[in-house]
This record gives structure tokens, C-alpha cells and sequence, in this order.
């Protein structure tokens, strides 16, 4: 019999904390949680990176990635993460945000920073509800998507339609990098670690403002089972989110 030499290869990002999940089966936060601590390791920025965590299921980054981190008021990742740049302008600064928090409450604040061409980078979840507080609707709920705030339904006469966002910042003269991508399957999930590298260039090389939105699933608040929920990603939410690279100026 031939004996088979083993040899790893693959292991665990050494800045992501080898602890329990809070988030619900199925969710994708624990796979973008990992890319992005990949994206950190890879330009080895564990001792000069600051976190800025936002308001929502988001908010416990913290917990997994071990870099220094900030949490902000509701909205306000971006107002803070500018206000960090700032007065450390050695350090690498990004910030986590969900769609509640960024498309709502925070609009102004992504638009603004993004405009201005803060050296930041913002790593957005969409999962098209408000995770946290019981499954709202979103910005970026889906016209006809059920949740507690439209029972029969988001319709365009009462509340308009989904914000998408990437297409938005990436239209802005400040931004300098702008991609949605998803991880609902390997193919996407390579794609989305090589825009995170490309949105944390466009601060380590001074081009702008980087942004990556994440098409993510939220089982729970959609009453679906993980599979189903994996499966709406690609055959609903990419129909009206399409994946892509919005804007690009970094060498």
C-alpha cells in the first residue's frame, strides 16, 4: 500500500480568534469575518489596524478579529473611522457596517466620507433586513419582500425601492474602489477576498475610499432554512444586486 504524505494547506488566519460564533446557522458573517482577517494578514497589518464596529449584528467584530477596534454610535462608522484616520493617519482604519446602519440611519455619513475620498475602507453587509432588532425592512429589502415592517410585502409606492449602494459609491469622485461580491459559493467567495485586497490597497496606496459590499444571507429573518437561504443570494438578490466592480483607480 502507498502511503500518502500529508501536508497542510489551508489553516486558520492568524488574526481571527479561534472562539464560538454568536451568529445564526447559515449566516454569512462568519465567512466574511474570515476573508477579511485573510485580507489583514496577507498585507500584514495585525499591529497597525483599527476596527470600527458599527450598531447591529455587526457589532461583536470585535470578538473574532484581534486588532485594535472602536465601536460607534449607530450610523456613524464611517463619521468615526474618518475621525481615527485622521489623527492616526499611520494606521490602517476600516470599518464593518450592516444595512441597517449604513444604508439608513448612516446614509449621510458613507456618502460624505465616501465623497471626500477619506483614505478609509468599509466592508458592507446586505442582507436585505434589519438582522438584529427582529427582521424590519431594510433599505435594501427587496420590492415584495416580506418582513415585520411589510407583511405583504416592500412595495415601491410606499416605501421605493432597494437602495444599492456599491453602484452609489462608486459614482462618487472620492472613491476610489467600489464592488459588490458575494459568498455563497467558492467561485464568489475568491472573487470577494481579491475586492477586499483591492479596497484595503486603495488606503495603503492613498488612492481613496474603499468599499466592498457583501451580498449575505440572513436565514432567520427570512424564514428560510440555511440551503434556501444560500440559494435566494444568488437566484433573487443577485438579480437586482448585481455583482461587479463599480469603480476602480488603483494600480
Amino acid at each position: 500500500m502507498t502511503k500518502v504524505s500529508e501536508k497542510q494547506v489551508f489553516s486558520m488566519p492568524k488574526c481571527l480568534n479561534d472562539v464560538p460564533t454568536h451568529f445564526c446557522p447559515g449566516c454569512h458573517h462568519g465567512i466574511i469575518h474570515r476573508l477579511v482577517a485573510e485580507a489583514i494578514d496577507a498585507f500584514q497589518l495585525e499591529d497597525k489596524a483599527i476596527c470600527v464596529g458599527s450598531v447591529g449584528c455587526s457589532v461583536f467584530i470585535y470578538n473574532y478579529i484581534d486588532v485594535d477596534s472602536v465601536e460607534a454610535p449607530h450610523g456613524r462608522a464611517p463619521a468615526v473611522a474618518t475621525g481615527v484616520k485622521r489623527a492616526r493617519p499611520d494606521a490602517f482604519v476600516f470599518a464593518y457596517q450592516g444595512d441597517g446602519d449604513l444604508a439608513a440611519i448612516g446614509l449621510s455619513e458613507i456618502i460624505h466620507c465616501a465623497n471626500r475620498g477619506e483614505k478609509v475602507s468599509i466592508i458592507f453587509v446586505n442582507n436585505s433586513v434589519y438582522g438584529m432588532t427582529g427582521g424590519q425592512m431594510a433599505p435594501t429589502t427587496l420590492v415584495g419582500q416580506k418582513t415585520t415592517t411589510t407583511p405583504y410585502g416592500r412595495s415601491p409606492q410606499n416605501e421605493g425601492y432597494p437602495l444599492k449602494m456599491a453602484e452609489l459609491i462608486g459614482s462618487l469622485e472620492g472613491c476610489a474602489f467600489s464592488a459588490r461580491v458575494a459568498v455563497n459559493n467558492i467561485k464568489n467567495i475568491i472573487k470577494a477576498k481579491k475586492a477586499i485586497k483591492k479596497a484595503f490597497l486603495a488606503q495603503l496606496k492613498n488612492k481613496g475610499f474603499g468599499f466592498v459590499e457583501f451580498l449575505s444571507a440572513c436565514p432567520t429573518n427570512w424564514h428560510l432554512t440555511p440551503l434556501e437561504a444560500n440559494k435566494r443570494v444568488e437566484t433573487e438578490m443577485m438579480a437586482y444586486f448585481p455583482l461587479g466592480i463599480y469603480k476602480d483607480i488603483v494600480e
